[in-house]
């Protein structure tokens, strides 16, 4: 069974807690600390495989746990880092947070692995706390947890072309002609519940995919018919070759159908109603060959003032009729299609959410002359930022503006130059 949507719960692994030890040796009157840090906690990794086509898997593993980081030791040793959680899915999911619907990440083209939540980081031993005053510390710091959160992946097929069309207008028929696909073919009453791919393989051209979308019905952009579930599958293509029937052979109306179906890809998305678009008319074979061209009139007649420079196209999915040509026409319009790959971008960032209803303290520390700031917000933003890239430090500086620590700080007398620690790591401030 084809799935295309799952909502799975994931979580990376929990940093290790410091060590609070001492050295302890014969003839050693007073050994200093020597509590070892804890291990990071494993990252959840999402990444793709091109082996995979459905998202089956997840309708039975619903739970995706990284390992956690080993706890510090004596004697300085350091507790292991927990392992990475690597989960793989086909090209084309998008990962959105359950509650919110958002963007996490898209895992398409040149995005092939995403390490969306990191693993907490191990705490520090003892030894990284004695100075001068406090020879003995007895503190030592706790691991971060990991993250968790609540996903849903929704798989949106890569392919050049997407086929629509009401049902058993000859949509499968014509794939399995032009293509190496194999979709099931007969009069079903309702649709195609599957969307299948297939390779064009075309004389004197590179190609092209193409994806059978499961049959549209009116209204289809509500929800109407499972319509969601189809019409997110034509939104990465970037031609939509429309079949018809001509014939009218169901008792239905080509014309009405086009506006239709039209109508239906204006009310999902603006994007799809803009995308360009091929009309094939297909089952011309019923008609004798002196009427073929006025039938294809009156389609383009009965169109024209919504779609002026639409192209109509006869065929004949089940003879062969057309069927080249309509193809070369496609891949023409491929070529001159400019438009970049369709990625969805990042809306939701896992490490700033669940940070701002958390407390944290900036306080002067008089005898080593910094300011510290600190609290579980505070740590928990540290642990999921990486300072070194600009991104990670640009969110950084805008995690403590909007959060009002610049404020508390220049509350506290700062001047530039000064020092700030936050656990650690020292900074100077300037403004």
């Amino acid at each position: 069974m084809f799935a295309d949507t799952a909502k799975i719960y994931i979580r990376s692994g929990n940093g290790g807690d410091g060590h609070v030890g001492f050295r302890r040796e014969k003839f050693v009157a007073a050994g200093g600390p020597n509590g070892g840090d804890g291990g990071k906690g494993g990252d959840l990794i999402f990444e793709v495989d091109d082996g995979l086509n459905t998202l089956n898997d997840f309708r039975y593993i619903r739970k995706y746990c990284a390992k956690n980081g080993e706890n510090g030791g004596n004697n300085r040793c350091n507790g292991a880092d927990g392992e990475d959680l690597i989960v793989k899915v086909p090209e084309g999911t998008v990962i959105k947070e359950a509650e919110t619907g958002k963007v996490i990440a898209d895992m398409s083209h040149e995005n092939r692995r995403v390490v969306l939540l990191k693993g907490g980081r191990g705490g520090k031993g003892n030894m990284h706390y004695a100075t001068p005053t406090m020879q003995v510390p007895k503190y030592a710091q706790p691991g971060q947890k990991g993250r968790e959160l609540n996903v849903i992946l929704e798989l949106k097929v890569i392919a050049d072309v997407g086929l629509v069309g009401f049902p058993n207008v000859g949509k499968s028929t014509f794939l399995s002609r032009v293509s190496n696909a194999r979709p099931k073919i007969a009069n079903y009453p309702f649709t195609t519940l599957n969307p299948n791919l297939g390779v064009v393989d075309l004389e004197g051209t590179d190609g092209f995919v193409i994806a059978d979308i499961p049959g549209l019905i009116e209204g289809a952009s509500e929800g109407v018919g499972l319509g969601h579930e189809f019409l997110k599958h034509v939104e990465r293509c970037k031609v939509i070759l429309h079949i018809v029937d001509a014939a009218g052979t169901e008792g239905r109306d080509p014309v009405e159908d086009i506006r239709l179906i039209n109508s239906e890809l204006a009310k999902y998305s603006e994007v799809l109603a803009g995308k360009p678009q091929i009309i094939a008319a297909n089952k011309m074979d019923v008609f004798p060959e002196e009427e073929r061209e006025s039938v294809l009139e009156k389609i383009r007649k009965g169109i024209r003032e919504e779609m002026p420079e639409v192209t109509v196209l006869p065929i004949s999915a089940v003879s062969g009729y057309g069927v080249r040509e309509a193809l070369y026409a496609i891949h023409d319009m491929l070529k001159n299609c400019t438009e970049e790959p369709i990625v969805f971008e990042q809306e939701y960032f896992p490490e700033a959410a669940d940070t701002f209803d958390e407390p944290y303290t900036v306080e002067y520390d008089v005898e080593e002359s910094v300011y510290v700031v600190e609290g579980p917000r505070i740590e928990r933003m540290l642990g999921y930022t990486n300072l070194d890239s600009e991104k990670g430090f640009a969110f950084f500086q805008n995690f403590l503006k909007t959060n009002g620590i610049l404020d508390k700080l220049e509350e506290l007398g700062i001047q530039n130059g000064d020092t700030v620690r936050m656990y650690g790591l020292q900074f100077d401030y300037y403004k």
